[in-house]
């Protein structure tokens, strides 16, 4: 095990906020593998690439010799996690979250290290709490102290709704840090307010406070918001290695050094950034679908783009009578079919004017032009992908 001083500058690296990097290392130096909590909610099935960035850092916890302890919030999901939201969670059924816990296990161990990581379901000490003991919980923390939360703050001000169960939610999450003794808890900035919590109950207990570990919020594609499904600029873990490669090669070259830190913990390379854009597209590739699949689709790419040899390459097909009778249309109606994305008309008509849209290997630059579309015809839609037409 490396010196608690040279571990607490490995883990500084990507980190957003340490509370703090003194406490940190006082308990680094205690001589003895460290509890690491990272709680999930099994919402959904799958992850995208934005969830990693704390996975990623709870494994480098684990590389310098301490536990993880990852908390499957099988409780919790059932009343979702209020934080950074604009309006309340749908509530889920027990069984359907249980089906996700575990799908989302089988990822993680993409990354973490089973032999030192320690699965727990919070429903094992939250469904047989008495009403009374639930009551002694809240009594802990104050109306006042929630409604500090900038966004339940922005919600009051917009007329909208709060749900009580929703203000639980802080409260539970710092208790599941009293349950496993967490030494320091890993979450995403938006996360502070409930680490928090943690730390009081903790105190409140007598046990010795938690570490506040925040990560950034990793940006999506757009390069502009955090990574979310509902905004479309997400990559999942167990999308197709393909379209796992094909998104990676759209995100810009700024965004890139950070998707080297935060996804894979090293600095971008010091190589032509298309070069360095493959290399992170093909290990991003390899870690959620093996080496060879790794490789697999950098040929792909290198086949349908950097070679242009689309004539030969497998792409997604989409109906001529979906198209419609314009070029814009036509990218709209493309995306949605082809990738289950989508487009608004501005989008595709500034994709068309900037000149990513091809057509019969031709750009085509206006916007109102009305393509005669043919079967097998393949319609290049931006620079990493394309759709042959039915």
């Amino acid at each position: 095990m490396q010196s608690p001083e040279e571990q607490l500058e490995i883990l500084k690296r990507g980190a957003a906020q340490i509370l703090s990097e003194a406490e940190l290392l006082t308990k680094l130096r205690l001589g003895r593998p460290l509890n690491i909590k990272l709680g999930i909610d099994p919402t959904a099935p799958d992850i995208h690439l934005g969830f990693t960035v704390c996975l990623q850092k709870l494994r480098q916890f684990q590389d310098l010799g301490h536990q993880a302890v990852l908390i499957i919030g099988d409780f919790t999901a059932m009343i979702g996690d209020p934080s950074g939201r604009s309006k309340g969670r749908p509530q889920l059924s027990h069984d359907t979250i249980m089906d996700n816990a575990r799908s989302f296990q089988a990822q993680a161990f993409k990354i973490l290290d089973p032999a030192r990581t320690r699965i727990v379901f919070n429903g094992e000490w939250f469904e047989i709490m008495s009403f009374e003991q639930i009551i002694r919980l809240n009594s802990r923390v104050t109306l006042q102290q929630m409604l500090h939360r900038e966004d339940f703050r922005t919600r009051i001000e917009r007329g909208d709704s709060i749900r009580l169960h929703e203000i639980q939610y802080p409260i539970i999450q710092g208790w599941d840090s009293v349950m496993v003794k967490a030494d320091v808890e890993i979450g995403g900035t938006d996360q502070l307010f409930n680490i928090l919590v943690g730390r009081d109950l903790q105190k409140e207990e007598g046990q010795h406070e938690q570490v506040v570990f925040l990560m950034p919020l990793l940006e999506g594609l757009d390069g502009v918001q955090k990574m979310s499904k509902s905004l479309g600029n997400y990559v999942g873990v167990t999308e197709a290695p393909t379209e796992m490669f094909g998104k990676l090669m759209s995100i810009s070259d700024e965004l890139m050094v950070r998707y080297y830190l935060l996804l894979l913990g090293q600095a971008m390379p010091q190589i032509h950034p298309m070069d360095a854009k493959k290399d992170l597209a093909r290990q991003l590739v390899a870690r959620y679908h093996g080496e060879e699949a790794g490789y697999a689709a950098l040929e792909d790419f290198n086949t349908r783009f950097s070679k242009r040899d689309l004539d030969q390459a497998e792409l997604p097909e989409v109906s001529i009578a979906v198209l419609g009778n314009d070029i814009v249309s036509a990218v709209v109606a493309a995306y949605a079919t082809g990738f289950e994305m989508t487009k608004s008309r501005g989008d595709a008509r500034r994709l068309v004017e900037q000149g990513s849209v091809q057509w019969r290997s031709e750009k085509v630059s206006d916007p109102k032009a009305t393509p005669e579309f043919a079967v097998g015809d393949v319609l290049r839609l931006d620079k990493t992908r394309a759709v042959r037409l039915s």
